[in-house]
């Protein structure tokens, strides 16, 4: 940039210079053209180069190649019968194109700097503990299972496990929040964090490529690849517009004079309209700043801990009337506790023993609250023959006996019939049916706890016009009618398996309108098929969750429901500012050609149409980063 503004400020000078000597010495037509070549081609040559590479690659049709065609045409003017010479007319429109051009490229500086910081997530270095030595490494030559010394101040350089120390860490970067999020030993952090307090010592748990914190940098980085339909429609209308543009400005240089007496004087008037035609025509401030706006409003989202992964999803998230929850880690915390134990025929230990030693290899929530209650898994009792049935529960042999352990459906279709409870049906939660060898032995109650803000998610959804929220669950009627009457939501479907929730989503799908967007919003990982299916799957995608950032299209790093109002808000606005730009700058230019068309627009007002409207543009574009 330093560069330009010395060349910016050189032909200035020069240009003055140049008009001086026009004015006070009576110098031929082809000697001013020497004059005043000095200042253009000092601005312009990297312009002609550009317009030439164009050329002959096949595809001239850019702003580079209209700017050229225009001045150098300005530049020639002169020399044609009756035509009053334009030189100084065509280096001020170069000049002041670069200087358009310097202001661009110091705009999108400043908002790739903004948004740099704002996701300052990548650590420089690593203190490694190598043979009794710690070494300060690059983050990419540390190995799985190697351990990190993570000193107060420093930012953790790879997701990992605390061997020994606690301290508080600073997630703002991640998760757009400011309270420090304390850890200890054997919990897991993730790169990207500051710590702040205490020396932290930590296993490496994946290398420096699949932590999160590269894989949210490439993310960002990458969001442009996913262009929104104004974006895409932008490019489609530039590769269309200038090659009509020039065929106008042809049309309108050599038409007319043909119905004057005197074609020649004719023929440079309409010349000089043409080739401000020429100038005010230029797609830049449509071609820069649409992406500029997306690129913004992603940067911006990023710093709330909302990860958009492009501009073509703030489109649908704009548009979105239906909004589908999961239940489990989505409005809940998806943490399940034992409530309470009810057994028939045994003991409260005993059926916690036998439902635990059942669930003892499962990775569901359910089955890891049976454990908590029932630690005690290393006893003399032999588990065999274990299978999950799905939809209904887990089956085992324990010591020789059958246990059954599911939901109602399974003990029907075994034969034990599960006795109603009314304690456990006047509170919210799930119940885990037991049976042993086909006999009813009693059920458990596991609770989960509802998120903080989940109903202040639904009344903000509501607020911004969602006309429907839906609660989409595998847990039994009961439950889910408590949760869905609790957070006010307008519809539920509860005991469904995954592919009915994919069914329940899809016939959601074919009832909205054709302009109408539905969004999924679960945890990245069981609801897979259904964020698929879904026009934008918003992932809760919690610290460090792999599979959540790679699943959905939309991730809320720390799992609030009520982030996804503000990711909407966010789309909205982006949407808004995109269309500000494209309305201004089509309105401007439409107004100055028909101007420049009957001889009303100079070449200093197709500057401004052209130069002026791109900064005007793009400055707007840049608001879209403050959230």
């Amino acid at each position: 940039m330093n560069k330009k503004l010395l060349r910016i400020i050189l032909t200035a000078l020069l240009l003055l210079g140049a008009w001086l000597i026009e004015r006070n010495l009576e110098l031929p037509m082809w000697q001013l053209l020497l004059v005043y070549s000095v200042p253009y081609l000092l601005i312009g040559y990297d312009v002609l180069i550009e317009a030439a590479e164009g050329i002959m690659e096949g595809d001239p049709f850019d702003e580079d190649f209209l700017m050229s065609l225009a001045t150098i045409g300005a530049m020639l003017i002169g020399f044609l019968p009756g035509a009053e010479s334009e030189f100084l007319e065509a280096v001020f429109v170069m000049l002041f194109f670069q200087l358009g051009e310097m202001f661009e490229d110091y705009a999108e500086d400043r908002s790739r700097e903004s948004i740099t910081k704002l996701m300052d997530i990548r650590p420089d270095n690593a203190n490694v503990e190598r043979k009794g030595e710690i070494l300060t490494v690059q983050p990419d030559q540390v190995s799985v299972g190697e351990t990190i010394i993570i000193r107060p101040g420093e930012r953790i350089p790879l997701d990992g496990i605390i061997l020994d120390g606690s301290s508080s860490l600073n997630t703002l970067a991640l998760t757009g929040e400011s309270t420090p999020r304390d850890v200890s030993t054997g919990d897991e952090v993730i790169s990207g964090c500051v710590n702040i307090s205490g020396l932290l010592r930590v296993i490496a748990i994946k290398t420096f490529g699949e932590s999160t914190a590269a894989k949210i940098i490439d993310l960002v980085e990458n969001a442009g690849e996913n262009k929104s339909r104004s974006e895409s429609f932008i490019r489609r209308f530039a590769r269309v517009y200038t090659p009509i543009v020039v065929v106008a400005a042809l049309v309108l240089a050599f038409v007319p004079p043909l119905f004057y007496p005197s074609y020649g004087n004719a023929f440079a008037t309409w010349l000089y309209r043409a080739l401000t035609f020429l100038v005010v025509s230029c797609p830049c401030a449509l071609v820069i700043s649409i992406p500029l706006t997306f690129f913004s409003g992603i940067g911006g989202a990023s710093h709330r801990g909302i990860l958009i992964k492009g501009g073509n999803y703030m489109d649908a998230l704009a548009k979105t009337r239906t909004v589908v929850f999961d239940k489990t880690g989505t409005l809940t915390h998806g943490v399940f506790k034992v409530n309470a134990v009810h057994p028939e025929q045994l003991s409260e230990t005993e059926l916690l023993h036998l439902a635990a030693h059942v669930e003892r290899h499962s990775t569901h929530p359910v089955a890891a609250a049976l454990r908590e209650a029932y630690p005690a898994e290393k006893d003399d009792c032999k588990i065999e023959q274990t299978s999950e049935i799905a939809g209904q529960g887990i089956r085992a042999t324990v010591n020789g006996k059958t246990v059954c352990v599911g939901n109602e459906k399974m003990m029907l279709a075994i034969g034990a019939e599960p006795h109603t409870c009314e304690k456990c049906c006047a509170h919210q939660g799930t119940i885990i049916h037991v049976a042993v060898d086909g006999q009813y032995a009693g059920h458990i109650l596991i609770a989960d706890e509802l998120k903080a803000d989940s109903a202040d998610a639904i009344a903000q959804l509501k607020q911004l016009g969602v006309k429907k929220t839906v609660m989409l669950t595998g847990d039994r009627q009961a439950s889910a009618k408590q949760i869905a009457d609790a957070l006010a939501i307008d519809e539920f479907h509860a005991e469904l398996l995954p592919t009915d929730k994919v069914e329940h989503v899809e016939k959601l799908l074919r009832n909205n309108l054709p302009t109408e967007r539905l969004a999924f919003v679960g945890d990245g990982i069981n609801d897979a098929p259904v964020l698929a299916r879904a026009d934008v799957g918003i992932a809760m995608g919690g610290l460090g969750s792999d599979a959540a950032i790679e699943a959905a299209d939309v991730v809320l790093m720390d799992d609030k429901p009520s982030k996804i109002s503000q990711a909407i808000r966010i789309s909205r606005r982006t949407i808004s500012i995109a269309r500000q730009n494209t309305v201004f700058a089509i309105g401007i230019k439409a107004g100055v050609l028909v101007l420049a068309t009957f001889g009303l627009a100079s070449m200093g007002l197709a500057v401004f149409a052209d130069v002026g409207v791109m900064l005007l543009a793009v400055l707007n574009a840049m608001r879209a980063m403050r959230v």
